[in-house]
């Protein structure tokens, strides 16, 4: 098996390494020189990092490393601090120099020698591998006592795994986020909209026991954004219980009322031990319900009454338990439209409809995708110990691609999760390519284009789906492509021209845009709000 090469940035040390004159420097230590010199440590590419004053040190450096060890190949580099104990000069070059640095981490394991430069130098070497902005390992190289080879010295490798200190680490980090910036963890949204909503959970997350309703089309973040309100509600000591998050779409059948609520045992064929039930596992914490509008009448019925009076009566028992909990509730349909079909109980709508957040798609944040493109690959970092980036040019053509009209994203963040993870794992030495890309476009172009569920996903952006239902495949496809003529038109005068092209020529008065406001009115929509 081939041996992955050794790569050490270092810096110039301009006194230590300066030591001893002639002969003489052979038998004194010098930090890059020792570097290099190890028995089980062969350094293969050196960067070295020197300032403009110090060119002739740097060169002489260079000539002596490759005298001692010929193997190993010296880059010299120059860095043009102004002050080497300037921290914010300081980070920003090495950030800039580890964001455009070719890694090949598949055949290269890299080093950050902190044994030279000031403190400041030394600091943020280590700020940035332990943020895992370059994937280095820390060498510490230091003198050896007086009978011993001197000149040679030792070495110390740190490795910075943070995957090992993964639990500690997301405490902390959680820790020193608060509120909003907690719900949203940590990324920087520029959506005026959905800060200001998010700004109004964390008041109400901290207040409030009351039930929250989240509504938002698949894929928005609903079961996200209910964990981080947990979370932040324990660390805030507001709760003590456990998250529960129960998806009812998968609670069918004589089985729903079981899971939700408990049994007894020999309750029914097949009980043969007693269940405790999602509500009081529960108890003093947080239940989420997601889409809780696919939840039968009865189980309704009877987390009404749970929500209500705090008790209820498990399957098989004549006796109440008693649960005290949170209800978070998420959904992607209209509830009020499933009230007025009598699929969803008025009365308990109003009761978990205290609190209601619309979630908004990742259409409608456009301005955040590139921050929670960012937070992807910073997962990816985090669960792989493994650093993947965009070079310049193919993180341009994925937000131009990303931004555009051709990209639906109908399963919103899901789709950008799984987009970001397809490119990292096909990714060559820790590098984002624009083959990557073109690749990864191509797939997402496929993807959305070519099946009729992606297009009626498209027209319930428009239409809630018990309408879409109901209506024949034939008028679905003919309201689809209507729809997408008004989203690329100027004005409804124009969409009804285009889509008028023919008949609008034997008709003595033309008038386009009445016979498309008619034809959109017959499903209750109208031009305005298709192009908002």
């Amino acid at each position: 098996m081939t041996r992955k090469k050794n790569v050490v940035v270092s810096i110039l040390g301009i006194v230590k390494d300066n030591k001893g004159r002639g002969s003489k420097r052979w038998s004194t230590w010098r930090p890059n020189v020792s570097l290099v010199s190890q028995d089980n440590f062969q350094v293969d590419r050196l960067e070295l990092l020197y300032s403009p004053d110090y060119l002739r040190l740097a060169r002489k450096v260079m000539e002596d490393i490759q005298s001692v060890s010929p193997e190993t190949e010296v880059v010299l580099i120059e860095a043009a601090w102004k002050d080497h104990w300037d921290f914010v000069e300081i980070y920003s070059w090495l950030y800039d120099f580890a964001e455009h640095y070719p890694l090949n981490t598949d055949e290269e394991n890299y080093y950050f020698n902190i044994t030279t430069g000031t403190h400041v130098n030394q600091i943020c070497m280590f700020l940035i591998s332990e943020a895992r902005l370059f994937p280095a390992r820390i060498i510490q190289v230091s003198p050896v006592p007086e009978n011993e080879d001197k000149a040679k010295g030792k070495i110390h490798i740190i490795d910075l795994d943070l995957s090992r200190y993964d639990i500690l680490a997301k405490r902390l980090f959680e820790e020193h986020l608060t509120g909003s910036d907690f719900l949203k963890a940590g990324i920087q949204t520029h959506s005026q909209s959905f800060n200001q909503v998010i700004a109004e959970i964390e008041r109400v997350a901290i207040r409030s026991r009351d039930p929250v309703l989240l509504e938002g089309a698949t894929g928005v973040g609903k079961s996200q954004l209910a964990r981080r309100i947990y979370e932040l509600k324990s660390l805030n000591d507001k709760i003590t219980g456990s998250f529960v998050a129960v998806n009812c779409a998968t609670l069918k059948g004589e089985g729903a009322m079981s899971a939700l609520f408990g049994h007894q045992k020999g309750a029914f064929t097949g009980a043969v031990t007693k269940r405790e039930g999602y509500l009081r596992q529960a108890h003093q914490g947080i239940l989420f319900l997601d889409e809780i509008g696919e939840l039968g009448l009865d189980e309704q019925a009877m987390l009404l009454h749970a929500l209500e009076e705090k008790r209820y009566y498990p399957v098989g028992s004549d006796r109440t338990v008693y649960s005290d909990f949170q209800l978070l509730a998420g959904t992607n349909r209209n509830l009020r439209e499933a009230v007025k079909l009598g699929s969803f109980r008025e009365d308990l709508l109003a009761r978990i409809d205290l609190w209601h957040w619309q979630l908004p798609k990742l259409k409608d944040r456009l301005e955040d995708l590139e921050a929670n493109i960012d937070y992807e690959l910073r997962q990816h970092t985090r669960l792989y110990n493994k650093q993947v980036r965009f070079n310049k040019a193919a993180r341009a053509d994925y937000l131009d691609f990303a931004k555009s009209d051709q990209a639906q994203w109908s399963s919103n963040f899901r789709d950008l999760n799984a987009s970001i993870t397809r490119m990292v794992t096909l990714s060559e030495s820790g590098r984002i390519d624009e083959e990557n890309v073109m690749a990864e476009v191509t797939r997402l172009k496929t993807r959305w284009d070519t099946s009729g569920e992606d297009k009626g996903l498209l027209l319930a952006d428009y239409l809630p789906q018990e309408q879409i239902n109901g209506m024949d495949y034939f008028d679905q496809l003919q309201l689809r492509n209507v729809i997408e003529v008004c989203r690329q038109s100027r004005s409804m005068a124009e969409a009804g021209r285009t889509l008028f092209n023919v008949s609008r020529q034997s008709k003595a008065s033309q008038n386009d845009s009445h016979r498309l406001r008619h034809y959109l009115q017959k499903f209750g929509l109208n031009f305005q709000d298709i192009r908002a």
